[in-house]
């Protein structure tokens, strides 16, 4: 019985880890375009940092045939595109101010971060 509430609360660290307080590896952009592999479930790479005040070149590559990994969503920006399935889509963005800015999927399982400085 202990084995069991050990694994449990084992179990119960990896969930809270996993989906509250893994972060990705930051990657930033020296010209503000870069590309953004969509596979397995999550933009690669999924936090991204860019100069401020300059148009912003994302392509997406889409590569997971998932409903979800089929639109990417900018909430903040009021940006919407439909990613073709195989082929680099871009997305631009205009000069951003200084901040986070979501991106994800329509249903939000796909999540990735701007960061403008």
């Amino acid at each position: 019985m202990l084995m069991f509430n050990i694994l449990g609360a084992l179990l119960i660290a990896v969930i809270i880890y996993w989906f509250w307080l893994y972060k990705p590896k930051q990657v930033q952009s020296n010209n503000n375009k870069i590309t953004i592999v969509v596979n397995n479930g999550v933009y690669y790479p999924a936090r991204i940092k860019v100069a401020a005040d300059k148009k912003v070149t994302l392509t997406f590559n889409r590569q997971d045939s998932a409903p979800c990994a089929e639109t990417v969503v900018f909430p903040s920006l009021d940006i919407s595109k439909t990613l073709a399935m195989g082929e680099n889509n871009t997305v631009e963005l205009p000069a951003l101010k200084v901040g986070e800015y979501a991106f994800h999927c329509q249903m939000q399982m796909y999540k990735g971060t701007l960061l403008v400085s």
